[in-house]
């Protein structure tokens, strides 16, 4: 009878999750004691059982010296014991990984342990499991700091609240809206919501609306929603228009004497076309010893955009100028921006300059750098530029002229371009035999009509004249944090430095172009150069160049900002900087007031000071590159909806568990096949070969292989491209 009532008597449940609820409430007042009453408490359990299991997980995990006994029957958590402080990154399946620093690999965070964490947040994370599958496994101890409080997504209004749905897909919760907090919105408006609280027990956050945006899939919703999904403005404040239309932006004879005067050098810009804001121009001369005087003059943004003004607040919260497919948004307001900081055909302008005597070797022989004054003798589009090069004549036929008229252009200048072609051969020559990798990535654009609709896609490659450019802002770039980088005693100064590639990345880089018939060399750093070289060379113009040149980037290391110079390794620079742009880059901006301040014989300034203005600067570099991709994304699908009906031919550039990415050939849009799509038989994923596999038919389809595809689906508002697969050209050929 005894046993039967004992088999009767409910069973207490077992505390699910029990050490990381003990080490949570621990953590969450590391300064206190608890029993284990209190802890029950704190769990909501108070029968003997759930008592016990407490008590036992107690004492072990002061036995594994994770938590400390400090009066009888009290414990507190051990401060900093697996405890680390990082960044979250939460991927598109929910699971989070946590970039911590000081550890050689991420920390995995299963979605029951983000604990309201959210993409990007700074956290202190807790390690429970050292390398889960090579990576350790750990919790959410606390949130330090939200990176985003401002979302962008969908309204949904019921009767008596709103849900916002989330468009970034590493959002994994709605927001909540009480019905006095939906604004002006009406259901189905993308909408910006701020997320104001999210109570303990509640499984969303509570938010507010801050702004409807528009119609999802209206062109300027969509656009501006891309910028307010990163928090970029796409107006300046009206304080600051207005303080930067009342700076004096006349030259005046007074400033023109604290500077070196070199109006009368020849001087001219080359840029883009289109171009609306010219931030650099060159000047030529040709000495009585046969050497060349070059300068690179770049608009004196410093001498306006003064520290501790708003105008500089302003420019150091945007970062950089961002450029999205239809629109820029700029660093610096339109005054500054298009007019006096833009150094246009026939103007006087305030410049800083780096001034190099070169010999026909390009070799230099002597540096001058300072604060000048100049004036633009002439403006070049760049096919304008290209044209005297491959041509060696001054006249400019009217299909590439800026007038859309036929002119010449003076002899003198044509004769400059020329030799400064000659001499950025030889420059970027030795750069390469130094160990720099040539990376020449087609960029897509889009021929927009009135209403800013894609009628037309092209690519922009880099020609002779582009490098021209290039090789002198190189050059400018390079002496300008030579010169400062070897003074003694140090000074602080704004390198841009680029680590050496990962092995393990480079060693993945082989594996895959390996399917294309490519090999790398990775025995040294001069193999590795002399052998990236190769390959992105030898891709040019085949169906693959685009996936290979995006892969080999993919393997080199971040370029960033910093005052801890390492070098830069894709240039093969032991010293390098940004001074070249400082209309659209606040870093050269920092890099003119320090060099100026380093020429007036100033002491070093704050190191940390400069250092969380490089991260500042790097993290919305990063940023603005998003949302450059992103707009370019919307573009393609808006594209590619007039163009349903036609069939494509594409490299697949990716392979998922859940389908292929293929790229189309001639207008670089990716799109995916869903695998679930692909209904002539069941395809299975093979990591190892990069590949999908029919498990009747034994298909397969290969990681670079050339399949014909056709739009399934063009989603403007949730930025989705899907294709259906219509075989492979060697099937359909």
């Amino acid at each position: 009878m005894k046993r039967k009532r004992n088999r009767g008597r409910k069973k207490s449940p077992k505390i699910e999750n029990i050490t990381q609820g003990i080490l949570k409430i621990l953590k969450a007042e590391p300064t206190n004691f608890f029993n284990y009453k209190q802890i029950a408490a704190k769990f909501g359990v108070d029968d003997p059982s759930s008592r016990n299991q407490i008590v036992k997980k107690l004492a072990q995990l002061a036995a594994k010296k994770e938590i400390e006994e400090v009066e009888r029957g009290k414990f507190r958590i051990i401060p900093n014991i697996n405890t680390y402080t990082g960044v979250l990154d939460i991927t598109s399946k929910g699971t989070g990984y946590v970039i911590v620093e000081e550890l050689d690999d991420d920390v995995f965070i299963p979605k029951n342990n983000l604990n309201k964490a959210l993409h990007g947040d700074e956290v202190e994370v807790y390690i429970y499991k050292r390398k889960r599958r090579g990576k350790s496994e750990g919790e959410i101890a606390r949130i330090i700091t939200r990176k985003r409080e401002e979302f962008v997504g969908v309204i949904e209004i019921q009767k008596k609240y709103a849900f916002v749905n989330m468009q970034d897909g590493r959002m994994y919760t709605d927001i909540f809206v009480p019905k006095n907090k939906i604004k002006d919105a009406e259901d189905g408006d993308k909408v910006l919501v701020k997320l104001e609280d999210w109570p303990e027990k509640a499984d969303s956050p509570f938010g507010r609306i801050i702004k409807v945006l528009g119609k999802p899939g209206d062109h300027d919703t969509e656009i501006h929603a891309i910028l307010a999904q990163y928090g970029l403005p796409y107006e300046f404040p009206s304080e600051v228009e207005d303080f930067a239309n009342n700076l004096d932006t006349s030259i005046q004879e007074s400033e023109i004497k604290k500077r070196r005067d070199m109006r009368k050098t020849l001087t001219f810009t080359i840029d883009p076309k289109d171009a609306k804001d010219f931030d650099d121009a060159l000047s030529f001369e040709v000495l009585e010893n046969g050497n060349y005087e070059i300068g690179i003059h770049i608009a004196d943004v410093s001498h306006y955009v003064l520290p501790g003004t708003i105008l500089d607040d302003e420019a150091y919260e945007r970062a950089t100028s961002v450029y999205l497919v239809d629109r820029v948004v700029p660093m610096l307001p339109e005054v500054l921006s298009n007019n006096a900081c833009s150094l246009r055909p026939n103007e006087e302008k305030y410049t800083f300059s780096a001034v190099f005597e070169l010999n026909d070797k390009a070799e230099i022989k002597n540096q001058w750098f300072g604060r000048t004054v100049t004036y633009s003798d002439a403006r070049f589009a760049y096919e304008e530029a290209q044209h005297i090069i491959e041509t060696k004549e001054n006249s400019i036929p009217p299909e590439i002229s800026l007038t859309g008229k036929s002119y010449k252009t003076d002899q003198k200048i044509a004769d400059a371009v020329l030799k400064l072609d000659d001499l950025a051969k030889i420059m970027r020559g030795q750069r390469m035999r130094e160990g720099a990798i040539s990376f020449d990535k087609v960029e897509v654009k889009f021929n927009l009509n009135e209403q800013n609709n894609p009628v037309g896609v092209f690519f922009k490659t880099s020609k002779d004249a582009n490098k021209l450019i290039e090789e002198f802002m190189l050059l400018a770039n390079r002496k300008v944090a030579e010169f400062i980088g070897k003074q003694n005693p140090k000074k602080t100064f704004i390198y841009r430095v680029h680590d050496e590639p990962n092995d393990e990345k480079l060693a993945a880089l082989q594996n895959i172009i390996g399917r294309f018939g490519y090999k790398l060399d990775l025995r040294d750093r001069k193999t590795t150069t002399n052998s990236l070289n190769g390959l992105l060379k030898d891709v040019q113009g085949k169906k693959e160049q685009n996936l290979v040149d995006t892969l080999a980037i993919r393997s080199m290391s971040k370029a960033e900002y910093t005052t801890h110079n390492i070098g830069h390794y894709g240039l093969a620079f032991d010293y390098y900087s940004h001074f070249t742009s400082p209309i659209r880059r606040y870093p050269d901006v920092m890099a003119h007031r320090l060099l100026q301040h380093y020429l007036d014989k100033g002491k070093s300034t704050s190191e940390e000071e400069y250092e969380e203005k490089c991260n500042h600067s790097s993290s919305m570099e990063g940023v603005a590159a998003s949302a450059e991709r992103d707009s370019i994304k919307f573009m393609q699908i808006k594209f590619m909806q007039d163009h349903k009906d036609e069939q494509f031919l594409g490299v697949i550039s990716g392979v998922t568990e859940w389908g292929i990415y293929v790229e189309i050939i001639n207008n670089k849009c990716e799109g995916m096949i869903r695998l679930k799509d692909m209904n002539d038989d069941h395809y299975v994923f093979d990591q190892d070969e990069y590949s999908v596999i029919g498990q009747n038919s034994k298909k397969i389809y290969q990681l670079g292989d050339e399949v014909y595809v056709k739009v399934k689906n063009a989603d403007l508002i949730k930025r989705h491209l899907d294709f259906v697969l219509l075989g492979s050209k060697v099937e359909m050929e």
